[in-house]
């Protein structure tokens, strides 16, 4: 079960030629099934012959999200009846896609899973808490579970929430690992000061983190993994994975990026200009998906802006590593002659104490520009706190927003509607 798989320790000659091979399957499979790239094929007069090494890729237009919105039914490469769990994205770049998983595509999630979690450190005797869904057409959830089962690992599905249920179960069944948000992390901690629960010398030794990052870009601690830390003395694992992609990067023990299953998925990066990224040099994450029976992708345009690395890795993988994310794409903010990205400021946020939720605006002012809103809840609404708050903006990323009081309820409504599976922290009303 705990077995890691041999072609992350191969050599980069090595990896490159496996991938070529898996590829020229790929093609293959879209050529006789896929009705959209069928299409894309005749109309740009590919000869899938000629694309034989990861290179030639570029010989091929990119799929973008659009193209999964228009086309859904298009992408499909089996007939319905082989149609085991219906997927939808999140929407943080648009409106939902809806994505198809076969029995195989499952048993693939699974081992996605199991490989990441070894990735972190995590094996059969873990016992691991789950404080994601696994309702709502959530891949994440369902992903961490198959994932578990097939590493042999225990897990209790509590779900995202509830403290108090959290902390009952730690209590009761004394996990080793946490499976969350890193920002929720705080808000348990919180609870359990506020509750006198001795939380460090809790059964909790390490946490996996999902959806947001935990390291700046030279991989150091940001200052919500810096938070925490002071607080409570785990280990912090980073994740990044997305729907569409049904793969995962997890950081090892040392802590220098995500690494890349080169199995499961071939990568590009590719800069503003169409151009390849060099390496650590920012581009969007282009990805080919491997062994994908249901949907598979080809090209396809995350909309995630991550650096890579290649030289190897302490831990003995040869495999490329992703940076955490700069931002998305098309969440890009030109504000005051600077731009941003969300998490930049999300980061300043988490490490103010005063601060007990937040949510982001971005608006178009009169004269075409962006306007950025930050409204924050508070217990203490005292006005010394937006200067103050101001002060830390320009220190961390050189320019101040607006910053409005909110309550705390008011804020709250917004971050969990109840359509959403994760918290809304951006508004982008352009």
């Amino acid at each position: 079960m705990n077995r890691y798989p041999e072609i992350e320790f191969d050599t980069k000659e090595n990896i490159k030629l496996y991938q070529e091979k898996e590829l020229r399957k790929a093609l293959k499979y879209l050529i006789n099934n896929s009705a959209f790239y069928q299409k894309m094929f005749r109309n740009n007069n590919i000869n899938l012959s000629e694309i034989n090494t990861i290179e030639d890729l570029q010989k091929i237009p990119f799929t973008e999200k659009k193209d999964l919105q228009l086309y859904n039914d298009d992408f499909l490469c089996v007939p319905k009846n082989k149609i085991i769990d219906y997927i939808t994205t999140s929407g943080t770049l648009g409106d939902p896609v809806t994505f198809a998983m076969t029995d195989k595509d499952l048993d693939r999630l699974a081992y996605n899973e199991k490989i990441s979690f070894l990735c972190t450190g995590t094996n059969s005797d873990n016992i691991v808490q789950l404080m994601t869904t696994l309702d709502k057409r959530f891949m994440a959830g369902l992903a961490y579970f198959l994932g578990l089962r097939e590493l042999g690992a225990g897990v209790i599905r509590v779900g995202n929430g509830i403290p108090e249920l959290q902390w009952d179960t730690i209590k009761r069944i004394n996990p080793d690992t946490i499976m969350c948000v890193p920002s929720f992390i705080l808000k348990i901690i919180d609870y359990a000061e506020k509750n006198n629960i001795d939380y460090k010398s809790s059964s909790i030794k390490k946490i996996v983190c999902i959806g947001e990052s935990l390291r700046e870009q030279d991989f150091s601690f940001n200052l919500l993994s810096q938070k925490i830390k002071e607080k409570w003395d785990v280990e912090l694992y980073s994740t990044y994975a997305s729907t569409e992609m049904a793969t995962t990067f997890a950081e090892c023990e040392y802590g220098c990026g995500g690494h890349h299953h080169p199995e499961l998925i071939i990568c590009e990066f590719i800069k503003e200009d169409g151009t390849s990224a060099k390496e650590g040099e920012v581009g969007e994450l282009v990805i080919t998906s491997l062994g994908v029976e249901g949907m598979p992708l080809l090209r396809f345009k995350t909309g995630d802006l991550v650096s890579y690395y290649s030289e190897p890795c302490k831990c003995g993988r040869n495999t490329i590593r992703v940076s955490p994310v700069v931002g998305r794409l098309n969440q890009m903010i030109k504000y005051k002659g600077t731009t941003l990205y969300p998490p930049a400021i999300y980061d300043v946020l988490d490490n103010t104490p005063y601060v007990e939720n937040y949510v982001i605006f971005v608006r178009t002012n009169s004269s075409g520009m962006d306007d950025v809103i930050v409204k924050i809840g508070s217990r203490n609404q005292d006005y010394k706190h937006i200067k103050d708050l101001k002060d830390r903006f320009r220190a961390h990323i050189r320019v101040a927003p607006s910053i409005e009081f909110e309550s705390i309820e008011k804020i709250h409504s917004i971050n969990f509607p109840q359509t959403s599976r994760k918290p809304v922290k951006f508004i982008d009303e352009r």
